[in-house]
């Protein structure tokens, strides 16, 4: 189904008055809609948890009527670029005529052993995607965020984990005039309104694809009936010098996501890192944890991967949906100039792949989106959520 009405908006603003940032960054953002907003997000950075909160409440109240959701972080995207570790703000507006928008805040409550998610508002059948901000010191993300199809289905959920310069206890979530210090906000998108995912990881496979044969917990003990630790150092052995570089600076690998796949290549796996290894037990410790008979194959990523990666993934949603009429952008803090030498780099990426369409949003801690038909948290990521005035095809492009 098609937008009745479709207009998006951004603004950024950058300054160590928050309050007025965030005033700049709103306005900034409405003022380029042509109707009324349905939808505002804002994105604040700064380094004390009371003015973040206060530049929240003030952007909040600066868009009466509409559904408003927000989050601290280390950093924040708008106007076309990044800004990472320097006070600012970015806002993004979206006017969506015949959209269904339903706001909401989850808290966790112990239940004997385990802890149950609270707050999420019962999913309607034209329900199309859900936004997620979740503080990842107090919110059990990626539990939640696992089983999420227990509750929603296949609905997809597309964000982020919120940050703040403060670290741990300086985290602000926003949503509809409330302040919130733990827990995570978001947003049910339901009704006329076309949107699709796009979720680049940026790696690339290195050595073969081995079947998982023996596992405790996270760690891998064999792998094609040898230890796994032989293996890797097998296939670390036959890289070249410059390879090798790039398994020491941050080695990957790569969870097949279908097991019946003739051939599984890049693009094919739900990546996770490698924590390290457990020499006596000759294994290999990652983040996550996986069954006996999953395919994997080790990875690594680089910039020159990350950046072919995102651009082939927006191209593809660029030749199938004719680009996009507005985006939100959740790119992994160990992007922007870290990864690129420039914070603008996804934001860049995003406008001259889709055109010059509204696009804000932040720098996360960890990056919600869907892969393989499922939602996962995933790190190095840019997660984008595009809205489209195009109807049909199916909704998310990921890697």
């Amino acid at each position: 189904m098609a937008l009745l009405t479709s207009c998006f908006s951004d603004g950024l603003a950058v300054g160590s008055d928050l309050v007025v940032a965030a005033e700049t960054a709103v306005r900034q953002a409405l003022s380029g809609l042509t109707g009324p907003p349905h939808l505002v997000c804002f994105f604040i950075c700064g380094d004390d948890p009371d003015e973040v909160a206060q530049a929240g409440l003030r952007a909040m109240r600066m868009a009466p009527g509409a559904s408003v959701i927000g989050c601290s972080a280390t950093g924040v995207i708008g106007d076309g670029r990044g800004v990472e570790v320097t006070p600012a703000v970015s806002a993004w507006a979206a006017t969506l005529d015949g959209a269904r928008l339903t706001t909401f805040a989850l808290d966790t409550l112990r239940a004997d052993d385990r802890f149950v998610v609270v707050g999420l508002p019962e999913p309607q059948a034209d329900d199309h995607a859900a936004i997620l901000f979740a503080d990842p010191y107090s919110f059990p993300t990626d539990g939640f965020v696992e089983r999420s199809d227990e509750v929603l289905g296949d609905l997809p959920l597309i964000g982020g984990l919120a940050n703040a310069l403060g670290g741990r206890g300086a985290v602000r979530l926003f949503a509809d005039g409330e302040v919130y210090t733990e827990g995570a906000v978001g947003v049910l998108l339901g009704g006329a309104v076309e949107i699709r995912t796009v979720v680049s990881q940026g790696c690339r496979p290195i050595g073969p694809t081995m079947a998982v044969t023996g596992v405790e917990d996270n760690l891998l003990l064999e792998l094609a009936g040898q230890p796994a630790l032989a293996r890797l150092e097998e296939v670390v052995s036959a890289l070249d010098e410059d390879e090798r570089e790039l398994v020491a600076s941050g080695l990957q690998i790569g969870v097949a996501m279908d097991e019946y796949a003739e051939r599984h290549e890049h693009g094919d796996f739900l990546i996770r890192g490698v924590l390290g290894i457990d020499p006596e037990r000759e294994a290999v410790a990652i983040g996550d944890v996986v069954e006996i008979g999953r395919t994997v194959r080790f990875q690594v990523r680089d910039a020159a991967t990350a950046d072919e990666d995102l651009y082939e993934l927006l191209d593809a949603h660029r030749e199938e949906f004719g680009g996009g009429d507005g985006a939100l952008l959740f790119s992994c803090n160990g992007r922007g100039s870290a990864m690129f030498g420039s914070a603008d780099h996804d934001a860049v990426a995003v406008r001259e792949t889709l055109g010059p369409i509204g696009v804000a949003g932040f720098f996360a801690a960890g990056e919600v989106g869907p892969v393989g038909g499922h939602n996962h948290v995933h790190g190095f990521t840019a997660s984008v959520l595009v809205f489209s005035s195009r109807p049909g095809g199916d909704r998310s492009y990921d890697r």
